[in-house]
């Protein structure tokens, strides 16, 4: 996939995931690899920029399995950026599927 179109998207999938659940960075990374090819270097300054921009908070969860995970949870300001990126990206679907041709 092109990465302009990734680096466009991949807000909106991390705060659409969030938006269902708190997670910790390794879980986006799975979860948003099923459907588009990322690593981990790409989510990090993501999460740092949202975190700077009170769209996320983060807190550590202590875990049996290593080291402490830090988790991640959506904000009203990232609820609201959120609802705003819905709208937008549904207006810059519809627009590209017609120009494509596409319906």
């Amino acid at each position: 996939m092109n990465p302009q179109l990734k680096r466009g998207t991949l807000e909106l999938c991390v705060l659409a995931l969030l938006s269902d659940r708190d997670c910790y960075g390794y879980e986006f990374v799975n979860a948003i690899s099923e459907s588009i090819h990322i690593t981990e270097g790409t989510i990090y300054p993501l999460m740092k920029r949202l975190k700077d921009e009170g769209c996320i908070t983060s807190y550590l969860v202590e875990s049996s399995e290593g080291p402490s995970r830090k988790y991640y949870s959506l904000t009203d300001i990232g609820r609201k950026k959120l609802s705003v990126q819905i709208s937008e990206w549904s207006d810059f679907y519809k627009s590209v599927n017609k120009i494509l041709g596409i319906d």
